[in-house]
């Protein structure tokens, strides 16, 4: 059996949070998430991506609540398991960031 997910605590957002922050992630009002839209070239490039991320996303079993309308992706990330963030949250930005940038 898998361990709980838990939420990411206090010391351990202190850490992690403020270098998603300088990529433009940001805390969801009301809400224990995290969202950060993204632009691109066209409707193929943000297609492309959304690809590489569903592919990431399920290996993790892990899956974003997003939002595409032609060239933006609209990405919210929070864990459903532990009504919060998670570690799980903060691999998944910092690899979706990655190929942002491809």
């Amino acid at each position: 059996m898998a361990p709980k997910i838990q939420r990411l605590p206090e010391g351990e957002r202190a850490h992690h949070l403020p270098p998603l922050h300088s990529t433009q992630w940001v805390v969801v009002a009301g809400r224990d998430a995290i969202y950060k839209e993204f632009v691109f070239k066209d409707f193929n490039q943000a297609f492309g991506f959304m690809s590489r991320v569903a592919l990431q996303a399920e290996k993790m079993d892990h899956h974003p609540e997003w939002f595409n309308v032609y060239n933006k992706v609209q990405i919210t990330l929070s864990t459903h398991e532990c009504g919060g963030l998670s570690q799980l949250d903060i691999t998944l930005a910092t690899f979706i960031d990655q190929i942002s940038l491809m």
